[in-house]
């Protein structure tokens, strides 16, 4: 592979709904470049792109993976992402390094949620978007139908720069709207052919819309506009790119993957109108000192590239994928990691294709490649020239929404499970882990089952450990309601040295969670030396509460007599009696169930509000408020019970068609319904008797 320069660089991100054709489509431009001598295809599993095990085996992809190829003087990084919502955190990766995104979208169904997020995300980072309709060559494909739409949703600026022919209902070939030239599709190739009459006038009629959006990108050509003058070729150019650099241009073309010769125009197109990283806007970054700093996509400037991916590979270690922002660097050069503030060699530097490596000699600002071994850098860091310490912008990846418990299929798996996991964590910064020391479970959380289930087939997969997901158990608790006086009396004087210990304690509802001891003893009936006998036996208790053998919170227990032996009494026999108190006299004070309940805010569209609120009622919800929120959605605040909320991703994504999103965490406890508490102490005491017979 030549060196390129930073202005001969595309870096263009594939976004769409689950199955709009992006892998296909990238398969198809690699394959039209000559760099692959088959075309490869997902129900076969032999995609460049889609090369991990679970994506083979699942057919779809999991993973934002990159494909590099050189086309008429240009080098171009396809960063292709998947559609699907459980992996949104691949497409937050791919959109950071990103310079311009294409959204595909089927010719059969248009529109989708996975065009309307990718639409956003591409919006967030202030990126030109494209569309390409996918699939056009498919029976009752509407390329008319999916154009209106896309106007409909996201303005006018929407144009087509491509229109299909159709001849006897079949897609035979494509107009370039600018030029007016048809081409006919055969097979492997693309020929000239006529253009038909109405196609003319259409590509007319957009290229009067062009000269419009290209007259506004400046005042000089806004003039010759209204003075009626043409636009040389050169400046038609230049506008067009500056309305797509602005995205008050968004151009449309049309493909039909499967037969590769289709892709050739959008590739030319790539080159010819989407921006260079030199086109971009300066990075805004930070400085070890806090301060605020422009990085340049200048070859001569000092080095700095952010590591946006991370992939644990078992074989080869972990790979760091990583984009220039500024500088050049050549293979062995030693950088500084400013987030963790240790210097990193990059031994061998190499471009991606799927999984195969391509040494690079050397890579300047805009570029994108990878680097294997690098002993202290993660996904986010920032690594750069020790002379100019620069902070990259993080990625802001979402917050995992689905927990689940996992449990070894095989005892003694424990030490290896966490192994798995935690080098699973290195390379899906949306997957979280951690031992709940209370319920004494492992638990994962993530986008939603489906990420969950990718998350274990690896775990088996890379580490040979099998698990299964379970629901986490709810960190009930117990407190009690009444007060009462008890007796504990631990005496045991037959033979050898005896033990004699007697409290009589009060206990009723305290005003902190955690246990308040108090002492009232008057004339020495307990010697001051066992009181924190007699507090350390009730902590030990109070682990299992009466009802359920849930922890007890909110307890005040007063100690206000006693006896003990002069010989016979110890700091046990009084630990046992304050325990036999507790045992005695939690029964009688009322005791009560209490379970967590969590703050939940869901974010959705105004017309699922009714659908929403219904639903959070159902699961003994608390509706605190709605608000709308900026961007025309609506803010529901709830408060709901921890243990109605475990699979709720999966219910507002089928909701809301993966619109709605939530967020939440623990707000406090509250007394549990009778008919719930009832089923909590039913379900402990069938786990007791089952523990029993183990």
């Amino acid at each position: 592979m030549k060196d390129y320069g930073t202005s001969s660089i595309r870096n263009v991100c594939l976004m769409g709904h689950g199955g709009s054709g992006k892998t296909t489509m990238a398969e198809a431009m690699l394959f039209g470049t000559g760099v692959l001598d088959r075309f490869g295809k997902i129900p076969d599993g032999n995609t460049t792109l889609d090369y991990d095990p679970e994506e083979i085996k699942r057919k779809f992809s999991i993973n934002t993976a990159l494909g590099v190829y050189e086309w008429k003087d240009c080098k171009v990084n396809l960063i292709d992402t998947p559609g699907y919502f459980d992996f949104a955190g691949e497409v937050m990766q791919g959109i950071r390094v990103a310079d311009s995104a294409l959204i595909l979208l089927p010719g059969k169904g248009g529109v989708a949620v996975g065009t309307e997020k990718a639409w956003a995300y591409a919006k967030d980072r202030k990126i030109p978007r494209v569309f390409v309709i996918s699939k056009m060559d498919e029976e009752n494909a509407d390329f008319d139908a999916v154009i209106k739409q896309l106007k409909e949703q996201f303005g006018k600026g929407v144009t087509p720069f491509q229109l299909p022919v159709f001849e006897g209902g079949r897609f035979a070939g494509i107009v370039d709207a600018l030029s007016g030239k048809a081409m006919r599709i055969e097979k492997d190739k693309l020929s000239a052919m006529d253009t038909p009459n109405a196609l003319a006038e259409t590509c007319a009629e957009i290229q009067e819309v062009l000269k419009e959006a290209v007259a506004e990108t400046s005042e000089a050509l806004m003039d010759k506009f209204f003075s009626g003058e043409d636009f040389t070729p050169e400046e038609t150019l230049k506008g067009i790119k500056a309305g797509i650099l602005d995205a008050s241009i968004v151009p449309v073309f049309i493909i039909a993957a499967m037969t590769p010769a289709c892709v050739l125009p959008l590739m030319d197109a790539i080159n010819q109108y989407l921006p260079s990283p030199a086109d971009i806007p300066a990075e805004k970054a930070g400085t070890p000192d806090e301060k605020t700093v422009e990085v340049k996509a200048d070859a001569a400037a000092p080095f700095s590239a952010l590591v946006f991916k991370t992939i644990a590979d078992p074989f080869v270690g972990r790979i760091s994928m990583f984009k220039v922002f500024s500088g050049t660097v050549k293979p062995d050069t030693t950088v500084l990691n400013t987030t963790s503030g240790k210097p990193e060699k990059l031994s061998q530097i190499f471009a991606l294709r799927g999984k195969k490596q391509l040494p690079a000699d050397k890579l300047v600002a805009g570029d994108i490649a990878a680097v294997a071994k690098l002993a202290n850098t993660f996904t986010n860091d920032t690594l750069c020239d020790a002379s100019r310490p620069v902070i990259l912008e993080k990625t802001v990846f979402p917050e995992p929404a689905l927990s689940l418990a996992v449990e070894p299929k095989a005892k003694g798996d424990e030490d290896k499970i966490g192994t798995g996991l935690h080098k699973l964590l290195d390379e899906d910064p949306t997957f979280k882990t951690h031992i709940n020391t209370e319920t004494h479970q492992t638990l994962i959380s993530g986008m939603g089952e489906q990420h969950l289930d990718v998350i274990i087939s690896k775990l088996k997969a890379k580490f040979n450990v099998s698990v299964n997901l379970v629901d986490p158990k709810v960190p009930y608790r117990e407190t009690i309601r009444k007060k009462v006086k008890v007796e504990g009396k631990h005496k045991k004087q037959s033979g050898g040295h005896g033990q004699y210990g007697h409290v009589w304690m009060e206990f009723e509802h305290g005003d902190t969670e955690d246990l308040v001891f108090e002492e009232k003893i008057f004339g020495g009936a307990v010697p001051r030396q066992y009181f924190p006998a007699v507090e350390k036996g009730l902590r030990e208790a109070i682990q299992r509460g009466v009802l359920a053998r849930y922890p007890v919170v909110n307890l005040k227990a007063t100690l206000v007599d006693g006896s003990y032996h002069d010989v016979d009494s110890s700091e046990m026999s009084f630990k046992i009696a304050a325990q036999l108190a507790y045992k005695n006299g939690l029964p009688q004070a009322g005791p009560v169930m209490l379970e967590p309940i969590v703050h939940v805010e869901v974010y959705i569209p105004d017309y699922n509000m009714g659908d929403i609120i219904g639903d959070l009622n159902k699961r003994r919800g608390r509706i605190m408020g709605m608000n709308q929120q900026e961007d025309g959605s609506q803010q529901v605040v709830a408060e709901v019970p921890m243990a109605e909320m475990f699979k709720y991703a999966n219910d507002l994504r089928s909701m809301t068609q993966g619109r709605g999103w939530f967020k939440q965490w623990f707000e406090r406890y509250e007394e549990a319904p009778a008919q719930v508490a009832q089923k909590i102490i039913e379900e402990a005491k069938k786990t007791a008797v089952e523990e029993e017979e183990d």
